[in-house]
């Protein structure tokens, strides 16, 4: 099956969808594909529809041009800092929530999620590729938690994310320094997990995909929910979790598909 619908997208963010993989790109190439607000919205959007869209079984996200994301755009910090002293705090707070709510779109969506990161990666851009369930950078992307260069801290997901990557003090001297961290370094401590030529790396996120989402539909997203609480439950909560998941499993019809070709086949050797 191969569709591909960017009709009622606009173009910071476009979908693609071919053969079961959904290819969303962050697509504002001039500007590093930095993050303003109206491309916040476009990007709840494109999430919302690879939710929902059962023909979408696993997402990848990259940039277009020669970055992945630069971070928050600075001319919309900059119009930030303009409003009137009194507001500069709440109106701060109101785009954290819609920030928040897209890198948690991400995070949780029900299906795999593979960051391929094509080019540099910081700050907020840095946050979005961890928050995906994998992360693949061509050898040449570097990434870095550069908000203390702006006298800010990660926040959108970075402090979440990192140390369970690459341990606490790891993320501390990341976070601290905000340097850049090559690709190859970043596969070392486990920031990332794959490095690909750069001519290669979209096809091989693609694979990747496509490799990951071959299983039932139902329990990829039960089995995707409970790992990302692992951390914060109990083994008396991560059981109960997992009873509750396994009986709306038993009645998927895959499962039911599954046991009775493996009947089948096993009476057929009998």
């Amino acid at each position: 099956m191969t569709s591909t619908d960017t009709s009622s997208l606009p173009t910071a963010i476009l979908l693609d969808v071919q053969d079961g993989i959904g290819v969303l790109t962050l697509n504002r190439p001039a500007v590093r594909n930095a993050i303003d607000d109206a491309m916040r919205t476009e990007l709840l959007d494109a999430l919302d529809r690879a939710a929902r869209d059962p023909a979408i079984r696993a997402l990848v996200v990259t940039g277009a041009g020669k970055a992945f994301c630069a971070g928050g755009d600075i001319k919309g910090m900059k119009a930030r800092l303009d409003a009137p002293a009194g507001d500069v705090a709440f109106n701060g707070w109101t785009r954290q929530q819609r920030t928040h709510h897209a890198l948690t779109a991400l995070f949780k969506l029900p299906k795999p999620t593979i960051a391929a990161v094509n080019g540099a990666a910081a700050g907020l851009g840095c946050d979005m590729a961890l928050s995906c369930d994998f992360v693949i950078a061509a050898d040449n992307a570097p990434l870095s938690m550069t908000y203390i260069h702006r006298g800010l801290i990660p926040d959108g997901g970075g402090m979440y994310f990192l140390p369970r990557r690459v341990g606490l003090a790891r993320a501390k001297e990341l976070i601290f320094s905000g340097r850049r961290v090559a690709a190859d370094e970043a596969l070392a401590i486990g920031m990332i997990d794959r490095v690909a030529a750069p001519e290669a790396l979209l096809v091989q996120a693609r694979a990747w995909a496509a490799e990951l989402s071959h299983g039932s539909a139902a329990a990829l997203a039960l089995a995707k929910t409970q790992l990302n609480q692992t951390y914060e439950l109990s083994a008396e909560q991560s059981f109960a979790m997992s009873s509750q998941a396994q009986a709306m499993c038993y009645s998927t019809a895959e499962h039911r598909a599954s046991v009775a070709a493996f009947l089948a086949k096993t009476a057929s050797k009998g």
